[in-house]
């Protein structure tokens, strides 16, 4: 089941979270994107999903849930497994059938993503249902319809996922901040910062009305993986902002009874991952490591996915508050696997094989 309603005003800014560039390069940043191929290939990928692997079969139905920036990547495959896991989910980003965002990606749609995530619901029985508001998080007015509209068509929010981004296609990789362009810089800044806070000064007020509201904030990295410099100056601020944010959001939201963390995933195999950077498919993405040994340890959106859905699926969530979490280290304790039944352990690895020079060898860290 998909609904759509169009924007008010043309976007400005693509809803989506995407990795930095890594492939090819010498330091520690990943490629835009999260995940592989275009919409039929997606498809293909949910459908290898099971419900159990996620820890919650049905376990979120009845739950209301917003992925600001669902287009692709890790948004898209969130929102998947939340409607797997039976939430209904409102997705948004700039592109859909009409319109495409300044990232100039077309095959991927918000609208796209609403019909996986109840393909996913009816698989698993649960329920789940997506539906796209195409929505630019830069505009106040058009979150503020956002979250107004979830208020009368739901009357409650219970997950709020900040995963906006769409900043990768501004970044000048090599420059130092006062060669980068300016204007690209504070583009940069306003889609990895600004839109977060946008969305949850109007969302905020619907999610604490009721015990019990999860807020994650996505970005790229772990806190203690982010302590090192993520270059360029503008990348680093944006990633860094998240962690910040969940920490700042927990402390507000503790007298609510409501959780904020902050969620990364490893090295995903997005869409632009794929298709753009490695020039592969899911199916053949082990290709990928002849360019770089390291794309090994790569992992699919499903698997953060799954990570989100044992969170919101947690009862003591609230252990967690304020907390810097990957998709990895929660494999680990909650006990899911991506879709090929591995747990990557990606930031561990970077640091402990890539970044000590050491060969690429996955052994014990997926």
């Amino acid at each position: 089941m998909v609904k759509t309603q169009r924007p008010d005003t043309e976007n400005a800014q693509r809803a989506d979270t995407e990795n930095t560039q890594r492939a090819g390069t010498e330091d520690t940043q990943r490629p835009a994107g999260r995940r592989g191929g275009a919409e039929t290939d997606v498809a293909r990928r949910a459908e290898t999903g099971t419900a159990g692997q996620s820890g919650a079969v049905g376990g979120l139905a009845g739950k209301i849930a917003l992925v600001a920036g669902a287009t692709r990547g890790a948004g898209r495959a969130m929102a998947v497994e939340l409607g797997r896991a039976g939430a209904t989910v409102y997705v948004t980003g700039r592109t859909t059938r009409e319109h495409t965002s300044e990232v100039g990606r077309a095959k991927e749609t918000i609208e796209g993503t609403a019909e996986l995530v109840g393909a996913a619901g009816v698989e698993a029985g649960t329920g789940g249902t997506g539906i796209a508001v195409p929505t630019d998080h830069l505009d106040p007015e058009q979150v503020r319809a956002l979250v107004e509209r979830i208020e009368q068509e739901q009357g409650r929010l219970d997950i709020l996922v900040n995963d906006i981004w769409g900043g990768d296609v501004h970044v000048e990789w090599d420059k130092k901040m006062w060669e980068h362009d300016l204007d690209k810089g504070l583009r940069i800044i306003r889609l990895g910062m600004e839109s977060h806070i946008v969305t949850s000064r109007f969302a905020l007020p619907l999610l604490i009305r009721n015990p019990g509201g999860l807020v994650v904030e996505v970005t790229d990295g772990t806190e203690e993986f982010n302590r090192r410099y993520r270059k360029p100056f503008y990348y680093d601020l944006a990633k860094a902002a998240p962690l910040r944010m969940a920490r700042a959001l927990a402390e507000e939201l503790k007298e609510y009874d409501c959780t904020a963390l902050c969620l990364t995933p490893g090295w995903l195999r997005s869409e632009a991952m794929l298709d753009t950077y490695f020039k592969v498919t899911e199916d053949n993405w082990q290709a990928g490591c002849e360019q770089n040994p390291h794309f090994a340890i790569s992992e699919t959106p499903t698997f953060v996915g799954r990570a989100l859905v044992a969170l919101a699926s947690d009862p003591e969530v609230a252990r967690w508050n304020g907390e810097s979490l990957s998709s990895g280290g929660l494999a680990k304790e909650y006990g899911f696997t991506d879709v090929d039944g591995s747990a990557p352990d990606a930031w561990r690895y970077i640091t402990e094989v890539e970044q000590e020079g050491k060969p690429a060898d996955v052994t014990g860290y997926r």
